[in-house]
């Protein structure tokens, strides 16, 4: 058998059917796996993005990298004048103690007086 452009071939109708219909059907299938596998895919990459963005905000934020909410500036804030009122609270003790001291001495000087005479 020799084989050329003019060599005919034969094949029943039924066969080149099931051909046709075999060929759509693996086509079809190739393309249902390949967006599958696009979709999963995409999903990991948003997952990656995802889990990066989650580390660093991890390690950022206490750092104070990232900024601050409002109800944190608004205790720090709160913080720094309580901080404040207590230095002036030292001093004013610091100073009442010292009038105490110096009010027994004053004390302690009269009753000697007092004594002596």
């Amino acid at each position: 058998m020799e084989l050329n452009d003019n060599t005919g071939v034969t094949i029943p109708v039924r066969n080149l059917i099931g051909m046709i219909a075999f060929t759509a059907v693996a086509t079809t299938a190739y393309f249902g796996i390949q967006e599958r596998l696009n979709v999963l895919e995409h999903a990991l990459d948003k997952t990656q993005i995802d889990i990066i963005q989650n580390s660093e905000f991890r390690i950022k934020w206490p750092r104070g990298e990232l900024g601050a909410l409002p109800a944190d500036a608004r205790q720090d804030m709160l913080i720094e004048y309580m901080a404040a009122q207590q230095d002036k609270i030292a001093v004013k003790s610091d100073k009442v103690a010292d009038q105490i001291h110096n009010l027994k001495l004053r004390l302690g000087a009269l009753e000697k007086g007092i004594t002596e005479k």
